[in-house]
């Protein structure tokens, strides 16, 4: 499998020392999150030079720009001009870097507003969106995070959709601490509009976000491993630990992690 680690990890670095990292510790993937201060660089408002020397840096290390992760968000309809005009330009962003993804929310649903109404917001949003990432060959891609953690409402929202342009990412905390459903059901209803995966491992206590190496917390990887390796699933796990550990203590160590479980299932 394919993994990959948010810049979550290391926002001090710059893009040449996050390259080198992920180059020495085997990552084959970098998920940049943008808008966000973190010291990569690739933001709005590049120039086209600037553009190009980040594509070169990126095919010279070989590893991919798999994603950029933003903030946009549709369920509150009162912002959403705003929200699609900035989702249009990270797409745009997104496209001129070589990205193949652009990391989007649902948003938390404002008060005094039903569930499905804020549906109905996201869903207009996105398929208005959808025609524009077909053209920047940029997928938007929908994490199962806030309140819509639960898989079958995030399928609700991308079957209303129905655009091959957009799709989801599964966060494999978020549908079990926060949706209550089995790593088994979440997969299976997310796999149509399956593009990313988010791994991470903590404990279920929905007070406080703590995280805890793979294999120490109440989220079982291996399981995940096993589903994705079964179904064949040909997308990056991205590693995404938010101001944790330092890069050098949990990203060396949460691959090998993986790829052992990895191994353990080919044994099998």
């Amino acid at each position: 499998m394919k993994y990959a680690f948010t810049s979550f990890s290391c926002p001090a670095a710059g893009l040449d020392e996050v390259l080198r990292m992920a180059r020495a510790w085997g990552y084959v993937g970098f998920e940049a999150r943008t808008g966000f201060g973190h010291r990569h660089g690739l933001e709005l408002g590049l120039t086209s030079e600037q553009i190009a020397q980040a594509r070169e840096s990126f095919a010279a290390s070989g590893v991919a720009l798999c994603c950029l992760s933003v903030s946009c968000r549709y369920a509150d309809v009162a912002r959403n001009e705003l929200q699609i005009a900035e989702t249009k330009r990270y797409l745009a962003l997104a496209g001129a870097l070589g990205a193949p993804l652009l990391r989007v929310f649902c948003g938390e649903i404002p008060l005094r507003e039903t569930r499905e109404r804020a549906r109905e917001h996201i869903v207009a949003a996105l398929t208005e969106l959808a025609p524009f990432a077909e053209a920047t060959g940029v997928r938007i891609v929908v994490e199962t995070h806030d309140d819509w953690s639960a898989p079958y409402q995030m399928a609700e929202v991308l079957a209303a959709v129905g655009h091959p342009s957009v799709g989801a990412v599964w966060d494999v905390m978020h549908t079990l601490r926060g949706g209550g459903a089995s790593m088994a059901e979440a997969h299976r209803i997310l796999e149509p509009w399956l593009y990313h995966v988010h791994i991470h491992d903590g404990l279920l206590d929905r007070s406080q976000l703590r995280f805890r190496a793979i294999g120490e917390g109440e989220i079982d990887h291996l399981e995940v491993a096993r589903i994705l390796l079964e179904h064949r699933y040909d997308g990056f796990l991205s590693g995404e630990w938010l101001d944790w550990e330092a890069p050098e203590v949990h990203l060396p160590r949460e691959l090998a992690t993986m790829r052992r479980y990895e191994a353990e299932i080919a044994t099998l």
